[in-house]
């Protein structure tokens, strides 16, 4: 037997029956790079030798030959032997356990068997032959992730795609991790912007690699799809409406085992109300992605507001805002009521220490009192840094006009708006309206599901959002408009699996204890509805669509703006199919999303090329509309953008909202207040905002209308931060000389 071994080819001979099986004459001699005609002679000497030992044998269906029990003996003992002559030189590995231990194949056999489910065979011949490669290495230590590229390499030239696929490792580059410090360090942020960027990035991958479908995550990465907020896709769902009922009757309550957050008693003073909102909203950001609704803010808060003067609710109502910007780092919204709304008026009404202290349309008076203080503090700030965080969303009904102190308020508000820009307000005249709850960000929920408003619109809220990218649409489909349909029917349903995957993986996250303040129950009511949250498919290049199919952009041809109608009423169709057969709320939106208008713009380009692709931007900067139907550099009348946009907002009723760019003898609040009379009695548009630049310098700590590049006080130009809506809540559009 050491005689049949002992010549090196075949050794080779056994180690290749080892590592890749059975194989055949033929095969054997090519991988053992043998001429069949100069060769063959030598090479059945060894053949001989090995089958006269018991070493190998002929496999008679196969044809090929195999490892005897024997010869598999003799193999390992040559390793054994191998290993020992080489104990000196054992290659050390920097685990990721941060520990160096010595290089053990057996580790990444059961790797491989532990994650992938491979069979324990075919393990054991990959973590063989990954060790010979790595003894070619000669480096003074290995690191795991070195060992798992090798092991991934060996299952693709294996053709074992599956098996790499489970086992690829998630995490950034060096140099990745590198440019997204550099790049965080040139925008306003700060280091936990960087942790949570490289944190988002694994999440990413995760998802793509393991938890969504192969033709999903294909969608999405080539541009057919975006899946918005992936970096918590399979953690938070994205938005939340709040109901304060819930906390001022039951207080903080976490009792949960394992929890070390202090439960506390519901609010004994309107003081302490407003603690307890700052603390469920920043509670409530580490279990939501997104914008955080407290709808209905000042008529929850009126039974607490009794017998206090107004400078009194003016003092903890500035410091509140406060707190919120500084305390909760994702989006706020805050209802405000002009009038206490019919639903409403009959509810019961809770007040200090959780009692009921009669229905809410006693606290008419106080509701007001609350909601004119808080405008009154934002525009007391006069020309300092503008607080943009918290937005006010004002609820405008045709009831508020009929007195002298609702139409007061509304005023008021756009004065505000002519001002600083800030405030929100949506349109609740009609029927259909009159119960609907909005965010900043568009939003809108309202008794349109199960047909009672305190299910539909609040405690609940967004899953998420698909954007299916509607020029790819109809570039890949050549032009013509009937496989144009196809293709949006093939997007469309992507969109809605992708939608009810991360709802069942979120009602999981809340079984498993992971979102325990969305998980928090009274009784046998959770405090988070989650089977009413709403799923939202929206799109973006609906008007660089209608031009590269009519040549003609949404608002300068009525068969261009039919065709957009057109695009969406189909939607719209396929949708409520879906909702009939999986009785989930889907919902078309117009989700303001600049990250996918730009990325599928960019992919569009590089797929189909400048000639064929339109854009918003230049080439620096290409984008596609998002969230409204026109795009904001289109010059039009407000009259005729209005009737449009409205058109869109009664057919994506999940999310919407119209800008109304303001300048000049535009920002008086009178001209603005008879625009919003307007809107209420003509037009169809959902929630709207009057939109300018700001500039705050911090050299003068004075806010300026209008985007500057430098400060007109005192003619700073790296002291200026300019911001701007981006799209639908303002951010920071540039800073200093960065």
């Amino acid at each position: 037997m050491l005689k049949a071994v002992s010549s090196p080819v075949r050794l080779k001979i056994l180690n290749l029956l080892i590592d890749r099986g059975s194989l055949s004459y033929t095969e054997i001699m090519g991988l053992l790079k043998l001429s069949p005609s100069r060769d063959a002679g030598r090479f059945a000497y060894h053949l001989k030798m090995l089958l006269k030992m018991d070493l190998i044998e002929p496999d008679v269906e196969t044809k090929k030959y195999r490892l005897t029990p024997l010869g598999r003996m003799v193999v390992d003992l040559a390793d054994e032997i191998e290993a020992s002559a080489m104990e000196k030189k054992r290659m050390l590995v920097r685990t990721s356990r941060l520990a160096i231990e010595p290089f053990d194949r057996n580790k990444i056999a059961e790797s491989l068997v532990r994650e992938a489910d491979v069979p324990m065979d075919l393990a054991q011949r990959i973590a063989r032959e990954t060790e010979k490669r790595l003894q070619k290495l000669r480096t003074k230590y290995l690191t795991a992730p070195l060992i798992r590229e090798f092991v991934n390499a060996l299952l693709i030239e294996r053709g074992l795609e599956e098996y790499r696929h489970k086992l690829t490792r998630l995490g950034l580059p060096v140099y990745d991790v590198t440019q997204v410090i550099k790049s965080m360090s040139t925008q306003v942020s700060n280091v936990e912007a960087v942790h949570k960027s490289a944190g988002d990035a694994v999440i990413e991958e995760y998802s793509l690699l393991n938890i969504l479908p192969r033709d999903i995550a294909d969608a999405h990465l080539s541009g057919i799809l975006h899946l918005n907020n992936l970096g918590s896709w399979i953690l938070k769902p994205n938005e939340f409406m709040h109901d304060l009922r819930f906390f001022f009757r039951y207080g903080l309550n976490f009792e949960a085992p394992g929890l070390m957050i202090v439960s506390s008693h519901p609010p004994e003073s309107f003081e302490s109300a407003l603690s307890s909102v700052t603390n469920i909203l920043r509670l409530a950001a580490t279990e939501i992605s997104g914008e955080q609704t407290i709808d209905f803010f000042n008529v929850f808060l009126a039974p607490y507001a009794q017998s206090l003067k107004p400078e009194e609710i003016k003092k903890h109502l500035s410091l509140f805002l406060i707190d919120v910007n500084h305390a909760v780092p994702s989006g706020v919204s805050l209802g405000i009521e002009p009038i206490i709304p019919e639903f409403l008026a009959e509810s019961e009404a809770y007040g200090p220490h959780g009692e009921l202290i009669g229905k809410y349309r006693d606290f008419l008076d106080g509701s007001r009192l609350i909601a004119s203080s808080l405008l009154e503090v934002m525009l007391e700030r006069g020309g300092t840094k503008p607080i943009l965080n918290p937005s006010p969303i004002i609820k405008v009904r045709q009831e508020a006009f009929k007195d002298e102190e609702g139409e007061r308020l509304l005023y008021e508000a756009h004065r505000l708006a002519a001002e600083k820009g800030m405030p929100y307000f949506a349109n609740l005249s009609s029927k259909k309206q009159m119960d609907a709850s909005y965010s900043a960000t568009g939003l809108r929920l309202a008794a349109d599901w199960r047909g009672d408003w305190e299910l539909d619109a609040i405690r609940t809220g967004s899953m998420d959002s698909v954007i299916i990218d509607l020029p790819r649409a109809f570039y890949d489909a050549g032009g013509d408009r009937n496989k144009f349909y196809s293709c949006l029917n093939e997007r469309l349903e992507m969109a809605l699996r992708a939608l009810e995957i991360k709802f069942q993986i979120i009602r999981q996250r809340l079984r498993e204890g992971l979102l325990p303040f969305l998980a928090r129950r009274e009784g046998e009511d959770s405090y988070y509805r989650i089977e009413n949250s709403s799923r939202l498919v929206s799109f973006v290049g609906l008007n660089e669509t209608v031009l590269s199919m009519d040549g003609k952009a949404i608002n300068e041809d009525d068969k261009a703006l039919n065709s957009a109608a057109e695009i969406l009423k189909y939607l719209s169709k396929v949708i409520g199919e879906y909702i009939k057969k999986t009785e989930a709320r889907f919902v078309l939106s117009m989700v303001p999303c600049a990250e996918a208008a730009k990325r599928l713009a960019q992919l569009d380009i590089e797929k189909y090329g400048w000639a064929r692709v339109h854009i918003q931007g230049d080439k620096k900067n290409p984008s596609y509309t998002n969230m409204t139907a026109l795009p904001r550099e289109a010059k039009i009348p407000l009259k005729e953008y209005l009737n449009i946009e409205g058109r869109f907002h009664q057919l994506a009723l999940g999310s919407h909202l119209a800008t109304i760019t303001i300048e000049g003898s535009d920002r008086d609040p009178e001209r603005l207040l008879q625009t919003t009379r307007e809107i209420l009695n003509t037009y169809k548009i959902g929630l709207y905002a009057y939109d300018m630049g700001l500039t705050y310098c911090s050299n003068c700590k004075k806010a300026f209308i209008g985007e500057l590049d430098k400060c007109p006080s005192c003619g700073s130009v790296n002291a200026i931060t300019q911001y701007c809506r981006g799209p639908a809540k303002y951010t920071v559009k540039h800073f200093g000389s960065r």
